[in-house]
C-alpha cells in the first residue's frame, strides 16, 4: 500500500475491530497466520509470519509494528495469501523470500543452495580467530555453496583473499551474487568442480574451511520436511556413516595447506570422535580438536597442517 494515496474511502482500522467484516489489518493478518502456521508444526510461527509479511509488503519487519493496525491491500493481501499456502505445504521461509542473514550478512539464497545456518557461525568464528595473525591471508572455502563462509570471511578480513569451490554452477551464480551484493567480488575467485579438482597443482592456503554434507544416509528420511523435500541432496547426503565427503577433505587438503596452516571442518556432534581419530591417522595434522557451539556441542573440527 503506497502511504501517500488517500484513505478516505476505507475507514481506519481500530485495536478492537473484530468479526468476519472487520478489516484485515497487519495485527490480523499476522494473528491469523501465526495461529495457521502453528497448527502446520512450524517452530516459530510469529517470526516465520512476520518474515513473509514483510516480504508480501516490501517492508522491513519493524515497520510492521508501525503500521500494525494499517489495513493490508488486497494486492499483498494476494501475495501472503501464496506465501503462507506454499509454507503450510514446508517450502522453506528462506526460499520463499530468497533472503537469509547469516552472520549479519543479509545473502541471497535459492533452492540451488543449502540454507546457512546458525551452527556454521562457529566455523566463521573460528577461521576469523585463526585468520587475524595472518597479513594477507589465502582462504579456500570448499563446497561454498551460497558463498556464506566466503563473504563473510572476505568482508570481515579486508586483506583476504578467498577461494570458493563448488560442483554446482548454479551455487556457484549464487555465491558470486553475494559477493558482489557485498562488495568483495574483487577479492573472491569462484571455481567450478569436486573438492580440490578445480585447484592448481602447488597452490598454497593458510586456511582450508568446509561445511561438507555429512547426513547419513539413513537420516535423510527422518529429516524435517521443509529439509527433505526442498533443500540440495547433495549438499546433505554424505553415505552410511554420513563421513563420505569429510573423509576425502581431510586426505585432500594437506597439498594446499601450507605449513603451519589451519583446516577446519564443519560435522554434526556425534561425528567428532571418529573425525578426530580421522585427522590423526592421516599423518598431515597436529593440535586436532573440536570446537563447541553455543549449546555446548561439538559444531566444528580444526587441525593444522604439519610445518
Amino acid at each position: 500500500m503506497d502511504p501517500n494515496q488517500p484513505t478516505s474511502r476505507r475507514p481506519p482500522a481500530t485495536r478492537d475491530a473484530s468479526g468476519p467484516d472487520a478489516p484485515w489489518t497487519v495485527r490480523r493478518i499476522l494473528e491469523w497466520t501465526v495461529g495457521h502456521l502453528a497448527r502446520h508444526g512450524s517452530e516459530s510461527p510469529r517470526l516465520e509470519a512476520e518474515v513473509l509479511l514483510a516480504h508480501a509488503r516490501c517492508c522491513k519487519r519493524i515497520e510492521l509494528y508501525t503500521h500494525f493496525d494499517e489495513a493490508v491491500s488486497d494486492d499483498e493481501r494476494a501475495a501472503m495469501r501464496d506465501l503462507v499456502q506454499r509454507r503450510a505445504k514446508s517450502e522453506p521461509v528462506a526460499y520463499l523470500v530468497g533472503r537469509r542473514e547469516f552472520f549479519s550478512l543479509d545473502l541471497r539464497v535459492t533452492p540451488d543452495v543449502l540454507i546457512p545456518r546458525p551452527d556454521t557461525e562457529t566455523l566463521v568464528v573460528e577461521l576469523l580467530e585463526r585468520a587475524r595473525g595472518v597479513a594477507s591471508p589465502r582462504i579456500l572455502d570448499v563446497g561454498t555453496g551460497s558463498g556464506a563462509i566466503a563473504v563473510a570471511a572476505a568482508v570481515h578480513l579486508p586483506s583476504a583473499h578467498v577461494t570458493a569451490i563448488d560442483l554446482s554452477e548454479a551455487a556457484l551464480a549464487v555465491a558470486r551474487s553475494n559477493a558482489e551484493s557485498h562488495g568483495v567480488a574483487d577479492r573472491l575467485r569462484f571455481l567450478h568442480g569436486d573438492l580440490f579438482a578445480p585447484l592448481t597443482a602447488g597452490e598454497q592456503f593458510d586456511l582450508i574451511a568446509s561445511n561438507p554434507p555429512y547426513v547419513r544416509d539413513g537420516e535423510l528420511e527422518s529429516l524435517p520436511p521443509d529439509v527433505r523435500l526442498h533443500e540440495p541432496m547433495s549438499a546433505l547426503a554424505a553415505g552410511p556413516e554420513g563421513l563420505d565427503v569429510i573423509e576425502r577433505v581431510i586426505a585432500g587438503a594437506p597439498a594446499f595447506l601450507a605449513g603451519g596452516g589451519w583446516l577446519l571442518v564443519e560435522i554434526s556432534p556425534r561425528q567428532s570422535a571418529a573425525v578426530l581419530r580421522q585427522l590423526e591417522r592421516q599423518g598431515a595434522y597436529a593440535k586436532a580438536r573440536g570446537v563447541r557451539d553455543l549449546r555446548g556441542q561439538v559444531r566444528v573440527v580444526v587441525a593444522q597442517r604439519r610445518a
